[in-house]
């Protein structure tokens, strides 16, 4: 009998076209929700055993809410969406994340395969008491999660580029992080050498910082 699978996005677009490509590729949805409360209500009447959710969904939310479903049923699989390629960014961590959980890159959902694959094998992973996976757009495992081109980056420069992102100043980071304006001075410079980013007369920094920020999380640029 196939898995039966349920999808989670607040977006309605992605929603409807991942769930009438996904079957017509034999996966079986039983379920698609928008809000945490049809999520949780299709969740408790039909029992899925797969869930697939969006990392962002709403703002970030996707993986408390199913951190919430796996204390429910301890042995659903969970497949994460994102556009994200090092989640660090979205102030997640490996620990974060439910056990044997599969994680999709968005652009890697093109092939249909690479989420198909995912569906069964977070099931095999929960068995196997696997750490989290990244799976590439050949429908393989990732061997390294958190693996990304941003792995040159520390978790403190991580962390400061999200608080640059926010629009903290400097001075603000510091006192948020306990170091010397200059510190973080040192850090941002190190940040956008990292981006190969450099500033002039028509260009800030610090905007400049904040673009590569959006674009890794895969938020619309303008």
């Amino acid at each position: 009998m196939p898995l039966r699978v349920l999808l989670i996005n607040d977006d309605a677009f992605e929603l409807v076209t991942l769930a009438d490509s996904m079957r017509l590729h034999g996966v079986n949805i039983v379920g698609e929700a928008q809000d945490y409360s049809t999520a949780e209500n299709i969740f408790k009447k039909l029992h899925p055993d797969v869930v697939v959710i969006d990392v962002q969904f709403n703002s970030h939310g996707g993986v408390p809410f199913a951190r919430g479903l796996r204390k429910l049923a301890p042995g659903v699989g969970i497949v994460l969406i994102t556009a994200c390629p090092d989640l660090r960014l979205l102030g997640l961590e490996e620990k974060d994340i439910p056990t044997g959980t599969q994680i999709v890159l968005k652009r890697s959902v093109g092939d249909l395969g690479v989420i198909c694959d995912a569906i069964p094998e977070s099931l095999i992973a929960i068995k196997g008491k696997k750490i989290v996976n990244w799976m590439n757009d050949h429908g393989s495992v990732h061997p390294h999660a958190f693996t990304s081109i941003l792995h040159q980056f520390t978790d403190i420069q991580i962390a400061t580029l999200r608080l640059v992102a926010v629009g903290m100043s400097n001075a603000e980071i510091g006192r948020t992080r306990f170091v010397s304006e200059k510190s973080v001075e040192q850090i941002v410079a190190r940040i956008a050498q990292h981006l190969g980013l450099v500033a002039d007369r028509k260009q800030n920094l610090r905007v400049l910082i904040t673009g590569e920020y959006f674009k890794w999380i895969g938020a619309p640029r303008h």
